[in-house]
């Protein structure tokens, strides 16, 4: 139980006590650093039930709480605020509870609660990942380790893209000036090589356009009738009708990507549990639009157009089947959400990470599933995020339009070679040893730099100011975690020793540190609610200030007795282990040595 839970308690004790007056909440704040306190209890909103001065009413509660809560050691009032001191032996017994829980904070989930289903990455098989699939993968994962530990049965999943005429037009590109050529003769990665084909395909389309029009064709009729377009789009009928060597082609292309795809995640560091494929979901949701022109939830238009009219809710009417039976992609991610609960029955809510672009979609899907009266539907979760950009000229990918998520890894190593090479921090390293650890600060400081910001916001992305040894940075939390192990190893540290409050008093310093501790498991469960990975990043952060000012305002290995050293290191433990377990919550390695 928290701080503030055990005082809410005392609090409405005191109240009834002192005022016979049931309170049915209490309102508390930090205690501002130039008063003397832990906690501070705010009066004014308990002038609604009782009368009289706050200053007061303030030093009656104070009294009451030093004469009756053991917790509370002392008290003073500055206008309506009451500023609590909590003992020494509050904070210690905390501190010895939890210093030997490596999972501090975490919670195992209820075999009775539904899980949440996390969707996230969802690319399309005609290119490789870029900068925005990097973000939608960070927080994707990140919100799903969160939710895991905050109590809740996960299950990461995507839905790929692999079908439509951006998939046909990479395939008739590698067929018609390919030579065959495969990852393995080029040496390219699967992804990377198909990527390059719907360039290709770009740029001869374009040529034809121009062709086209200086024959006297408009620039619109130009863009129909170009004889490569009419192909893939044959080809998109040939693929639909199952033609074997249309299909053939297909499932080769899309295996090399599919190969790409896994060692960029192995490179990012996330994973999935299950993947959906649009080619199998494409004509799922048909079904539903037949129950819903039944339950009059659709309306059929004279043309055979099938729609939902959320007018009334504050949108618009939207198309969920065409004139001509076909389905859109409304229908088939309609259809894709009632397959998922089919699949995986134990789940009761999802989130979808996809880019702000598609907030009305979202709004709509979740709406027409409500009406079509799925309960599990009031659990859903569009987690929308903005833009990152970067600055201007820096990493383009070989195309030169979007920066290659890739590309983008590789150079976080090397800026951060650069950079550690500059401030000479990895003296006495292998070469093997320093390309990991280039590798775990580059990685490190991109996802701590891309998680830190509010999902909502756009991002300018900065390689070099993200791999700053200073500041909030995810390198500067590494090197603190790293100090922090290299004290555990020349301090002998002793985790089964229990101080208690007779043996020594807690240095302000040391209290500061363990009431940060103490909010951890409150941080995480706010992260959740919140899906919100930039409260753990910023947590994080005020934890390892909280530490170096411990640091360098109190000696460690230096302590002036056995009792302090032993407390003062096992407290650096429970620092190293908090911000090893937040930053997993971010998918961020940390390293022993730095």
């Amino acid at each position: 139980m928290s701080l503030q839970d055990t005082l809410l308690n005392y609090v409405k004790q005191a109240v009834k006590a002192e005022f016979n007056i049931n309170l049915e909440t209490v309102e508390f704040q930090a205690t501002r650093k130039e008063f003397a306190g832990d906690i501070t209890v705010v009066i004014f909103p308990m002038l609604r039930f009782i009368k009289g001065n706050p200053v007061q009413i303030g030093e009656t509660i104070g009294s009451y709480l030093v004469n009756n809560v053991t917790e509370v050691k002392a008290f003073n009032v500055v206008k309506g605020f009451l500023n609590v001191e909590i003992s020494d032996a509050y904070y210690l017994n905390f501190f010895n509870g939890i210093k030997n829980d490596s999972a501090f904070g975490f919670v195992s989930p209820k075999a009775d609660e539904k899980a949440v289903m996390v969707e996230y990455s969802s690319p399309n098989t005609n290119k490789p990942l870029h900068l925005g699939h990097v973000r939608n993968n960070l927080l994707g994962y990140s919100v799903a380790e969160i939710l895991k530990a905050s109590g809740k049965k996960v299950y990461k999943t995507q839905i790929i893209n692999d079908r439509g005429i951006h998939i046909c037009k990479s395939m008739l590109a590698w067929e018609k000036f390919g030579n065959g050529e495969t990852p393995e003769s080029t040496g390219l990665k699967g992804d990377k090589l198909v990527g390059n084909y719907y360039v290709k395909f770009d740029q001869e389309y374009k040529k034809e356009i121009q062709n086209l029009i200086a024959a006297g064709s408009t620039e619109e009729d130009a863009k129909k009738n170009a004889p490569l377009l009419i192909e893939a789009q044959n080809m998109l009928l040939k693929w639909e009708a199952g033609d074997k060597d249309t299909v053939a082609l297909w499932t080769k292309m899309n295996g090399w990507v599919y190969d790409g795809f896994a060692e960029s995640y192995k490179n990012l560091g996330v994973d999935f549990d299950t993947l959906y494929y649009e080619s199998n979901t494409y004509l799922l949701g048909k079904e539903f639009v037949a129950e819903g022109l039944k339950s009059g939830v659709f309306v059929k238009e004279e043309d055979g157009s099938v729609w939902c009219d959320l007018t009334e809710d504050g949108l618009d009417k939207k198309i969920v089947l065409r004139a001509d039976g076909t389905a859109v992609y409304m229908t088939q991610d309609i259809g894709t959400a009632i397959q998922r609960i089919k699949d995986f029955p134990d789940v009761g809510g999802m989130v979808y990470t996809v880019g702000n672009e598609q907030d009305y979609h979202f709004q709509v899907l979740f709406l027409i599933l409500k009406k079509l009266g799925f309960d599990w539907a009031k659990n859903l979760y569009h987690l929308s995020y903005g833009m990152v950009d970067l600055p201007s000229g820096k990493m383009k990918s070989r195309e030169g339009t979007v920066v290659d998520a890739d590309d983008l890894i590789d150079d976080m190593a090397s800026t951060a070679e650069e950079i550690s090479e500059e401030l000479g921090k990895l003296d006495g390293y292998s070469t093997q040893e320093k390309k990991e650890l280039y590798k775990t600060i580059g990685l490190g400081a991109l996802k701590y730099y891309i998680l830190k910001v509010d999902p909502k916001k756009r991002i300018l992305f900065d390689p070099k100011e993200s791999i700053d040894f200073q500041g909030n940075t995810g390198p500067f939390i590494q090197y603190t975690y790293a100090r922090i192990q290299s004290i555990l190893r020349k301090g002998n540290l002793n985790p089964d020793v229990t101080i208690n409050a007779t043996q020594t008093a807690l240095h302000p310093k040391e209290k500061e540190l363990i009431k940060q501790i103490q909010l951890f498991p409150e941080v995480i469960q706010n992260a959740a609610n919140n899906h919100s990975p930039a409260l753990i990043a910023n947590y994080t952060y005020d934890l390892v200030k909280e530490f170096n000012s411990f640091y360098q305002n109190v000696s460690i290995l230096g302590a002036d007795n056995d009792t302090e050293k032993t407390l003062r290191v096992q407290l650096s433990q429970v620092v190293a282990n908090t911000i090893k377990n937040s930053f997993s919550l971010l998918g961020v390695h940390v390293p022993e040595r730095m």
